[in-house]
């Protein structure tokens, strides 16, 4: 079995469809879906595009699936501070500190801080974390529990969120190890009786309690941006937002 069709295959499997299935989204017959995971058809540059979109690709393993077919790449990831990427760096920074008072960050798939606003600096600095640094790395160091009021809550609804963030990606390495970490914290099951489940950071006599809502770029043709999301964090209860707004004011 040929590169291409070996990972075509196992793309389709890890977006659970049936060759049928994968057919009907590209809009080809699930003979020619056949022949392309036997490697009896070669594709083309079209139906790599179709194919991509039909299986929701990451733009990386567009490029993967175009090299396995003999074609050039097709998508950059052009450096952050490339002039080209001006415009989006403004268009982050424009989110990030409208956002305040409350703390916003820009992350890469590997949750690795790309910027932050004042109040997130302020108040993920109490846990050790700033910009060019992964939360990743404070979950593998068992650094965020003493942190968290709500530990095995969160540390529970993280697993759930890593994996389903690397399953989206292909599997990503560093992604499973943290949910598989995670997922050791004994949990009982209990919920909140909040409609969504908060974080409730803890340093010294202050209390925090924050949710958040994640937005990512809607037509990304790199792939610095196909990895990066703006994480908005909110307060969830009355004090956190007389808090934060105390401290926006300072």
């Amino acid at each position: 079995m040929s590169p291409f069709a070996q990972t075509l295959r196992s793309w389709r499997t890890t977006r659970k469809l049936s060759q049928l299935e994968l057919a009907v989204e590209a809009d080809v017959s699930a003979r020619h879906i056949s022949f392309l995971e036997t490697g009896r058809s070669r594709p083309s540059r079209e139906m790599i595009a179709r194919l991509g979109e039909a299986l929701r690709l990451p733009l990386s393993a567009r490029n993967q699936l175009l090299g396995h077919a003999g074609f050039a790449a097709q998508y950059q990831k052009r450096d952050w501070d490339s002039a080209a990427m001006a415009p989006i760096r403004e268009a982050i920074d424009h989110t990030l500190q409208r956002h305040a008072p409350y703390p916003a960050v820009a992350a890469d798939r590997e949750w690795t801080i790309v910027k932050m606003n004042p109040p997130a600096n302020m108040l993920l600095g109490l846990i050790g974390l700033q910009e060019g640094m992964s939360l990743i790395d404070l979950v593998l160091a068992d650094k965020l529990e003493p942190f968290v009021e709500n530990w095995p809550e969160v540390a529970h609804h993280s697993a759930l969120r890593l994996r389903t963030e690397s399953a989206a990606q292909g599997g990503v390495a560093r992604l499973d190890q943290a949910a598989d970490k995670l997922a050791q914290v004994p949990y009982d099951g209990a919920e909140t009786v909040s409609p969504v489940i908060p974080t409730v950071f803890r340093a010294g006599s202050q209390r925090v309690a924050l949710f958040s809502t994640i937005a990512q770029f809607g037509t990304p043709v790199d792939m610095t941006l196909d990895d990066l999301k703006i994480e908005l964090f909110f307060p969830a209860d009355s004090q956190t937002q007389a808090l934060l707004q105390h401290l926006g004011s300072d």
